[in-house]
């Protein structure tokens, strides 16, 4: 009996050896997320740009669109911007959360590199997000025209990510 003790080690050693090599196959931006094929949580919450008008879920049915979840205190969604502004200018609806952010630096953020969003929702309490199950920004998700999510993105929209992952997803290739 005491010789199988002295193996015992070895084989706690072989099992984690094999659940860390499995782990090393993952991809670490690969966040699944439980709402895939579920409609976005429903919210009334303020414009961005207009706190007085109240923006809800129906607002964006009717066509596909993504929604990106930002915020002024991100560096990576500073860094997606450009990429953003170039998918607005191919004519792809963005409608933006500013998640957890102060409006009036959200606003100001926008005005000096350019707006891409067809609608902003001002989030700054986080609740959308929370709702969403969002880890940090930029995440973004693809709706499709009946309001369900289709595909999530944890990170930074390049154009690789979106030709090769994104587009065939929001034009349902």
């Amino acid at each position: 009996m005491d010789r199988l003790k002295l193996f015992i080690p070895f084989v706690v050693f072989a099992v984690l050896s094999v659940l860390l090599y499995q782990g090393l196959k993952k991809d670490p931006n690969d966040l699944p997320s439980a709402l895939i094929g579920k409609p976005v949580p429903s919210f009334s919450l303020p414009s961005l740009g207009d706190p007085a008008k109240a923006l809800t879920e129906k607002d964006f049915q009717g066509s596909p669109y993504l929604l990106n979840v930002w915020a002024t205190w991100c560096p990576s969604c500073k860094v997606e911007h450009p990429y953003l502004l170039k998918l607005a200018e191919m004519g792809i609806p963005i409608v933006g959360l500013n998640y957890r952010d102060d409006s009036a630096d959200a606003i100001a953020l926008l005005k000096s590199l350019k707006d891409p969003y067809i609608a902003n929702i001002a989030d700054e309490e986080g609740r959308l997000g929370l709702d969403l199950g969002v880890y940090g920004a930029p995440e973004t998700f693809v709706v499709d025209a009946q309001g369900i999510i289709q595909y999530r993105l944890a990170g930074v929209i390049t154009e690789e990510l979106w030709t090769s992952e994104i587009a065939p997803i929001f034009f349902g290739d």
